[in-house]
């Protein structure tokens, strides 16, 4: 059968099981958005193409498929480069089908063209130009599974308008046959399974952290047969929330910079260090100095992370294959040996810790706290899936929120992307319609990205919006409080706006701004299809614990609130 290119490139998608993409129109991709015209996919249009990739990633984060975003050329690649690199750096697989002026016209200083390949080369997992001779359908077909692979990451290709015109042959190629390119599960020997046990049995203080390679139905469902046969402590990344239920009472939380105070104790205290799936963010690996005595042992998928880790930590054990994959052949060994664990001191340790030092915040000051009304959201959440923006409010979700199923928790870890949290919700809302979706964020990040409020309005998308406005970027205040005695630039927003009536104006039939009251709105809210809820809170919180830049785990700051319980 005969099409042109972007009739194939909508044919393939469909192929693929894509019902869903996001993007923004423009004259360098209209034949493909004529395409979709024709098609059952369902086209949602963002308020910007940063917005459209991050919806798109969101979309991925929340299921087991690859999200799509398809802009235009020029300023919309540009926009796009953010959404990219931000899903890059959390290792979320995504499509981004970006349009591009005539492939004659291309370094002829054409309007809106720019090079794809210059703008994208280090923030993509691959970028792909399409020329006149290449097959689209087989390119589209293997860039969605390449995408999965491995390592997970964002595909961008590059297509010139006259290609998404020219007349190609469509095969209805079989996509199990691109599927199969990347099947390629490695596991562990015999022997090598003997050495992973040799070391976790003399071990007295094992400890588990876990990361976002863990973060899939499959794999959580594995993790947690590993970790309900051994009943070892587990402390986890930011990316990895949900994958390990957090209701567990051998569950520490998170460990960091902001990390849990029990998770970031009961790490000084392991003598074996079991990290899987993870890529040993900064914020979590510079703080421990490893001058623990903790033998470690390390599994993940990713070759270059895992040579590094290799040349800075010297572990003991390492494996570089799908974590999950690794973990099944662990348990199998260890129930055809009987390996057990009897670490039942170190067990009541972890119990201890969470009891002795439990997270807490001023609870006498007449302004609400961003920690109170996460706390009290926390008590009050059951399945919803929650997105977040990033700030202070991020690691209070973090720390408070007990996410119990995987793919719940979406944020914007490596790259720390403030605008992340709504155009996220909407993706997550396409990948999983019979799911309630609640979004927090901060008025420094829902300002970057306010437009959306008017996309989940009008497209009447059931997401519930919490935004906490302390009038500053409370984190980069917090910050510069330290750093410069108090001397705040640019921070701080001394002129109040009302984003409750914004909200109003764009569609939100329930939108209210509270200053008090939270467990009755929050009710109220709750039980809301959609909505938006400002809640004013105070501009001096500062967010603890923290373990302060160029400090090792002992030297972490609970702060005035935190204290040890007798």
């Amino acid at each position: 059968m005969e099409f042109n290119g972007a009739e194939v490139l909508i044919k393939s998608l469909e192929d693929l099981g894509v019902d869903c993409i996001f993007g923004y129109t423009g004259a360098a991709i209209l034949p493909v958005y004529h395409a979709l015209s024709k098609s059952k996919i369902k086209v949602v249009i963002n308020s910007n193409e940063q917005s459209s990739a991050f919806s798109a990633a969101g979309y991925s984060r929340s299921s087991d498929k690859v999200g799509v975003a398809i802009v235009t050329s020029g300023p919309a690649i540009t926009n796009t480069l953010t959404s990219v690199a931000d899903a890059f750096g959390d290792s979320i697989p995504l499509l981004v089908f970006a349009g591009q002026v005539p492939e004659h016209k291309i370094g002829t200083d054409s309007f809106q063209h720019i090079s794809v390949e210059s703008v994208f080369k280090d923030a993509a997992k691959k970028v792909i130009k399409l020329s006149n001779g290449d097959d689209v359908e087989a390119i589209v077909k293997d860039a969605y599974f390449f995408a999965k692979s491995g390592k997970p990451g964002p595909v961008v290709i590059d297509f010139p308008s006259n290609k998404q015109l020219k007349i190609h042959q469509y095969r209805n190629l079989d996509i199990m046959q691109f599927k199969e390119n990347y099947h390629d599960e490695k596991h562990l020997s015999d022997n090598q399974c003997k050495n992973f046990f040799d070391l976790l049995e003399n071990s007295k203080k094992p400890l588990l952290y876990i990361g976002g390679g863990l973060n899939s139905v499959r794999a959580s469902n594995i993790f947690r047969e590993f970790q309900n046969y051994f009943q070892i402590p587990v402390v986890h990344t930011l990316m990895a929330k949900g994958v390990d239920d957090e209701r567990n009472e051998l569950n520490l939380g998170m460990l960091g910079m902001f990390g849990t105070p029990y998770a970031n104790m009961i790490i000084q205290e392991n003598d074996f260090f079991f990290a899987i799936g993870t890529r040993w963010d900064d914020r979590v690996a510079e703080k421990v100095g490893f001058a623990i005595d903790a033998k470690i042992a390390y599994i993940d998928i990713n070759p270059v992370k895992m040579h590094q880790i290799k040349s800075e930590r010297s572990p003991e054990f390492s494996f570089i294959g799908d974590a999950a994959t690794a973990l099944k052949d662990l348990i199998e060994y260890s129930k055809k040996y009987d390996i057990k664990m009897d670490i039942d001191n170190w067990r009541m340790r972890a119990i201890q810790l969470k009891k002795l030092y439990p997270l807490n915040y001023n609870r006498t000051s007449d302004r609400l706290q961003s920690a109170q009304v996460i706390d009290v959201l926390s008590k009050k959440i059951t399945t919803e899936k929650i997105t977040t923006g990033v700030g202070n409010h991020q690691m209070l979700a973090a720390q408070y929120l007990q996410m119990h199923t995987p793919k719940s928790f979406m944020t914007s870890g490596a790259f720390g992307t403030m605008g992340f949290s709504i155009p996220t919700s909407i993706g997550v809302y396409f990948a999983n319609k019979n799911s309630s979706i609640v979004a927090i964020d901060g008025d420094g990040g829902l300002r970057m990205n306010l437009g959306e409020l008017h996309t989940i309005a009008t497209l009447d998308i059931p997401i519930k919006i919490i935004m906490l406005n302390n009038h500053s970027d409370g984190m980069v205040q917090n910050l510069q409080d330290v750093a410069y005695n108090g001397v705040r630039t640019g921070t701080v927003r001394n002129q109040d706006v009302n984003f409750a009536d914004i909200a109003k104006s764009f569609g939100f039939t329930y939108a209210k701004r509270i200053t008090d009251n939270i467990e009755k709105e929050l009710d109220v809210f709750l039980e809301q299809r959609m909505g938006f809820l400002e809640i004013i809170t105070d501009s001096e919180e500062i967010l603890y614990p923290k373990v302060p830049a160029g400090k090792s785990y002992k030297d972490m700051i609970l702060g005035p609130y935190i204290q040890k319980k007798e």
